[in-house]
């Protein structure tokens, strides 16, 4: 619906508020975020390092991370029109399994004051790592099957839906991207050498040892390349590429030329591809062995034509939209008003 200006008159709207959340998902959500309180206390307290890290950072950064991650979740599922029985099913079991996992990485990290990947140095620590494994990919497939779901449902509008897809489909990418650090060392090459025992098998930092120095909260390394940061974005493209969509939204209301779903659609669809060519870069970056704060020529290089590519993308989207908005008002707008008396005739 247009006015005579040519300007859509009718404003997107946000989702309606959801009326029920995901029941299960909102309770490990609930416990997350008070465990992320005791977490900040813990780290706070306890002086104990592992690693070279406070103990408590990891579990931290896991509640944090896992606080979001339910709530999103518990947001679409909401969303569903269809099959909602298997969604809650799906739901439920990405819960059970976050919360094993966090039972998991406190009783592995702040108990027994072990390191909580990689490590099968003794069969308790290796039963641990290998529930930890099995739970994830437990995890991923029930997200795989809410992926599949809402690729075939209508929640929302055309921009909102698309969000959505693409989003569940970067997340699940992303935590695939955990088995690139499933790769032993030339460090542990040589202690299975030397030893004929495999102890430790993989790590996250590429041309270096884990444990070095690192960034600050994230532990991110300084000195060589660190494959969890590509894992880490791909998580939570859940959040940041929906929360595009709904920021479009949000604009809308000031910018008519967003008002129309396909300027907003399109705009979702270069955001989502940006950020996978984002998190290819970052993973890209470390797998050579490069840190994040030390980018090489190669690297900016690569950061600079996806800058460029996105801001041009972007403004052909909103150039093409403008001119359609402008057509229309050339359109809908009514003629110049013809003289008084002009419509008589034989005087």
């Amino acid at each position: 619906m247009t006015t005579l200006t040519g300007i859509p008159s009718v404003v997107p709207a946000l989702p309606a508020r959801p009326r029920r959340l995901h029941k299960p998902l909102m309770i490990v959500t609930v416990a997350l975020a008070v465990l992320t309180l005791v977490g900040i206390g813990g780290a706070l307290i306890d002086d104990r390092q592992l690693l070279g890290h406070a103990i408590w950072m990891k579990p931290l950064k896991f509640l944090m991370s896992f606080t979001v991650y339910c709530a999103t979740l518990a947001w679409l599922l909401s969303l569903q029109t269809k099959a909602r029985r298997l969604g809650w099913w799906m739901g439920t079991v990405v819960a059970v399994g976050i919360a094993a996992e966090m039972v998991l990485i406190i009783g592995q990290v702040v108990v027994r004051g072990r390191q909580l990947h990689f490590n099968q140095s003794t069969p308790a620590d290796e039963l641990v790592h290998n529930i930890m494994a099995l739970t994830i990919y437990v995890i991923w497939a029930a997200v795989l099957v809410i992926a599949i779901q809402l690729l075939f449902d209508k929640p929302g509008d055309r921009a909102l839906r698309w969000s959505i897809r693409l989003a569940l489909g970067t997340t699940l990418g992303g935590m695939l991207l955990g088995n690139l650090m499933f790769r032993s060392t030339p460090a542990q090459e040589a202690a299975i050498a030397a030893t004929g025992r495999e102890d430790f098998f993989g790590g996250h930092t590429v041309g270096g040892e884990d444990g070095g120095p690192g960034m600050p909260i994230t532990g991110w390394s300084t000195q060589g390349g660190d494959l969890r940061i590509g894992h880490f974005l791909g998580v939570h493209a859940l959040q940041l590429i929906p929360l595009v969509a709904l920021g479009l939204v949000l604009l809308a209301r000031r910018f008519p030329v967003l008002r129309p779903e396909g300027p907003r659609t399109a705009l979702v669809g270069i955001a989502a591809a940006s950020y996978g060519g984002l998190i290819w870069l970052v993973t890209w970056q470390a797998d050579r062995g490069e840190s994040l704060v030390h980018p090489g020529k190669s690297t900016l290089v690569a950061a600079g034509s996806l800058l460029a590519a996105t801001i041009v993308t972007s403004l052909a989207v909103l150039l093409r939209a403008r001119r359609t908005t402008l057509a229309s008002a050339n359109t809908t707008s009514p003629g110049p008003s013809a003289p008084l008396g002009s419509a008589r005739t034989g005087r």
